[in-house]
């Protein structure tokens, strides 16, 4: 298993989805149920054959349809909101997602115990414009121009993408609780073209030294090259102070990025071991053809919408003592994914394994906690977090 096809990270509100074409024959052979025992399907058939039969609607009887919905109702069957089964559009979109470019309103999305939430608002999207925040939940989806008014209590992701998408200019209202407000609220957000780097590099000046603030959005294919090039342009830096390093709102993405990230702070050592249902442990450790910024002052910045690989890379970088977390406790999503590809276009993303930090910490629903705590105030237009981490990066 290459370590690149491993995605760590949440589902990103693209919002665009649906169904095409899988039989059920393919289904059956998929799964390997060669015999009864393994699962007795003829319930299942004698359901088919009565729809067929007596279903008022029979030209609403696609059979492309039925064959996806019955694949994708044995996968949420397992109850693990993050095992999903996409159809080949809503897979590839997926690719498109961590490719970094998509449409919609600018969310990824997760759970809180177990209520749709956001996970990340993402920067200069339409969601992060009207306040959306990371840890806010989603009550209900509504569509006005398509009819639709869904409240998420058991939505899957995929469903949720597929309600939350739409064409570019519509509207979609959701309504919303924040921890700390006596009511929900609607937010009404206009679809857009989404378009997300990677990576930006900023450069601040502080008791006479040049601060390199590296704001990493998400770990997509384009970080391979990018930072390689922010590296490049930090070392080139003479009058250097240190590293802020924002994982702020950085829902994940390919975990091999992650790993890379840290092998230029780390001398050595496992980034982060992945243990599977069996038992079995396997590490992935630092990458010692990188190790370019090993004495470099390094403080990394943390809040509730760091999720997956960003946490891996927060984590592994304050077990290690190699750089102070700021900010606040991390999203907690600790699980791995892995896609599987099938012929029609369609995928499985199935959780494999969970991740666990060098301490041995398994990070799910727990999150990483920042070393110095520190909120933003939403009256101020300062923010208190980026202060202060380049306060302790020059101590």
């Amino acid at each position: 298993m290459q370590l690149k096809k491993i995605r760590n990270g949440a589902v990103i509100v693209a919002l665009l989805a649906v169904c095409s074409f899988f039989s059920f024959s393919l289904g059956r052979k998929s799964v390997g149920l060669t015999k009864k025992e393994d699962l007795d399907l003829h319930l299942m058939w004698q359901v088919k054959d009565k729809l067929e039969e007596k279903f008022l609607d029979k030209d609403k009887m696609d059979k492309k349809n039925m064959a996806y919905g019955l694949i994708r109702g044995m996968v949420e069957s397992l109850g693990d909101p993050y095992t999903v089964f996409l159809a080949p559009e809503e897979n590839k979109v997926s690719d498109e997602n961590l490719a970094g470019e998509f449409g919609g309103v600018g969310i990824s999305l997760g759970y809180k115990d177990k209520t749709l939430a956001v996970m990340t608002p993402l920067p200069g999207t339409p969601a992060e414009k009207k306040g959306v925040k990371a840890g806010d939940l989603i009550l209900k989806i509504i569509d006005e121009m398509n009819g639709v008014e869904k409240d998420t209590v058991g939505i899957s992701l995929n469903e949720a993408v597929e309600l939350i998408r739409g064409k570019i200019g519509s509207e979609v209202i959701l309504k919303m609780y924040r921890e700390g407000k006596d009511e929900p609220f609607d937010v009404v957000l206009t679809r857009a073209n989404i378009v997300v780097p990677s990576i930006e590099l900023e450069w601040k000046e502080k008791k006479g030294k040049k601060v390199a603030w590296i704001k990493l959005y998400k770990f997509t294919e384009r970080l391979y090259e990018e930072w390689n090039q922010i590296v490049d342009e930090v070392l080139a830096e003479k009058n250097l102070g240190g590293v802020v390093l924002d994982l702020r709102n950085n829902p994940g993405g390919f975990l091999q990025a992650s790993v890379m990230v840290a092998s230029d702070f780390l001398k050595d050592g496992v980034v982060v071991e992945q243990e599977s249902s069996d038992g079995s442990v396997e590490g992935y450790k630092v990458d010692k053809s990188k190790r370019r910024l090993l004495d470099t002052n390094l403080v990394v910045l943390i809040n509730g919408g760091s999720a997956s690989a960003s946490e891996i890379l927060a984590g592994a970088l304050q077990d290690y003592g190699r750089a102070k977390l700021v900010g606040e406790k991390s999203f907690g999503k600790g699980t791995v994914q892995q896609p599987e590809e099938f012929a029609d276009g369609s995928g499985l993303h199935v959780t494999i394994a969970k991740w666990l930090l060098p301490n041995g910490k398994n990070i799910h629903n727990e999150g990483v906690e920042a070393d110095v705590k520190v909120e933003n105030e939403v009256e101020t237009e300062v923010d208190e977090q980026l202060e202060k981490a380049m306060e302790v990066v020059l101590e």
